[in-house]
């Protein structure tokens, strides 16, 4: 079978689309299929072409017996809503015409954003092969969320396209059971709506010993570790771990890691140094390479949202590397997330953007060792039924059965 997936990010990207894809895309390659992935040049989300790379029209590399072709699009860094949609709309042109040359029995398109899908469903049509809609983001309801943008004529005709696309979609795979049933408050057939939950690589993220190395480089030797890896965005409302932070400054050895980069970066730096925070350390990201030794000397593994509704609708996929790496978790999500963590005792939650309730449970897992050491089995039992290579195998299933 001959599969033609369309995303706008892919490695050596770390981010959660990213690994997705590669992830899926690897397993169906190993089980005999012809997988071809169209992205653009790797620039998310500093908006810089990597190196090693240059913005062309059209290039190709294998990757894992993937066929990897990157076009052109407009690159920008993840600032600025119009910036950011030209980029989108630029990705979903070129991509388009890329994919007309392609052999493909079936097509798929991933969100966040869903330029990528009107790529996609417009390929459908002149192609004349099924699509498949990937949903990782209610987009763009989510950028009325954070408050990106308010509800006008754009975002109502942004809005009109995506139902167009659900309604087009021969089936729709989604990440969450949440995102399921708003789809299906929308008026999509449940028939036509697959779950595929993230998961993690076992064979790249497992139980490690501490990088010393590393501890001694970032003068954290002797420091109990909470560590946030990923983008600094609207949504991720890390002003509110530095303010946490803040209290805790010279009153324990507690050290906050924040790794990565977004929208929100600069001002979140420029936060730190007014409250001249000394117990948090800001580090650029790190490849998919090297973020295992950083996971390596987390003690806890923080994940925290904006509080919202809409938050409660998703599952931050850095739930379950740590889980595989056995990073008892402290989260700032209700909903789904919520559910999952506290059924497999992975972790400890904490009410959203609530600095009572969050220094209250980051203190009781880092001074209780019995709770933690059964974070650590919980984490082990989440990340084996949550192993990616599995869910590779369930969408596989769900693509050819699709006619």
């Amino acid at each position: 079978m001959n599969i033609l997936f369309l995303t706008d990010n892919f490695p050596p990207e770390v981010n959660a689309p990213a690994s997705r894809t590669y992830e899926h895309c690897k397993e169906w390659v190993q089980l005999g299929e012809k997988v071809t992935v169209i992205t653009c040049t790797p620039n998310f989300p500093q908006g810089k072409v990597y190196e090693g790379y240059q913005n062309k029209l059209y290039q190709t590399e294998y990757m894992d017996g993937i066929k990897v072709i990157r076009v052109w699009s407009y690159i920008t860094a993840n600032e600025g809503f119009l910036k950011r949609t030209l980029d989108y709309i630029s990705f979903s042109v070129s991509s388009f015409f890329a994919g007309l040359f392609q052999q493909a029995d079936m097509i798929i398109a991933t969100s966040p954003q869903f330029f990528t899908a009107l790529s996609g469903r417009t390929l459908a049509f002149w192609k004349r092969k099924p699509w498949i809609m990937e949903v990782r983001d209610l987009w763009p309801e989510s950028i009325k969320t954070v408050g990106a943008m308010k509800d006008n004529p754009v975002i109502r005709f942004f809005e009109w396209e995506e139902k167009r696309c659900y309604q087009s979609a021969r089936k729709i795979v989604v990440v969450t059971d949440s995102f399921k049933k708003r789809l299906e408050e929308k008026g999509i057939s449940p028939q036509k709506i697959v779950v595929i939950k993230n998961g993690v690589d076992l064979t790249k993220f497992k139980p490690a010993e501490k990088d010393r190395k590393l501890l001694k480089e970032l003068h954290l030797e002797g420091k109990k570790i909470i560590g946030y890896i990923g983008t600094h965005g609207m949504a991720h409302k890390l002003d509110f771990i530095l303010q946490c932070a803040a209290g805790m400054d010279g009153k324990n050895n507690y050290h906050f890691l924040l790794i990565g980069t977004g929208a929100e970066k600069k001002n979140l730096l420029k936060r730190k140094e007014q409250l001249d925070i000394k117990n948090v350390t800001m580090l650029d990201p790190v490849s998919k390479q090297e973020v295992k030794r950083y996971i390596s000397i987390l003690d806890i593994a923080l994940i925290n949202l904006r509080k919202s509704d809409l938050f409660t609708t998703v599952i931050p996929s850095k739930i379950f590397e740590n889980a595989g790496m056995e990073i008892p978790i402290l989260m700032g999500v209700d909903g789904e997330a919520r559910q999952i963590v506290e059924s497999y005792q992975a972790g400890l939650c904490f009410e959203p953007e609530s600095e009572d309730d969050f220094n209250r449970k980051l203190h009781l897992l880092l001074s209780d060792p019995a709770l933690y050491e059964k974070c650590k089995e919980g984490c082990r039992k989440l990340a084996h039924d949550f192993n990616r290579k599995l869910l590779a195998e369930q969408m596989l299933h769900i693509i050819k059965e699709t006619k």
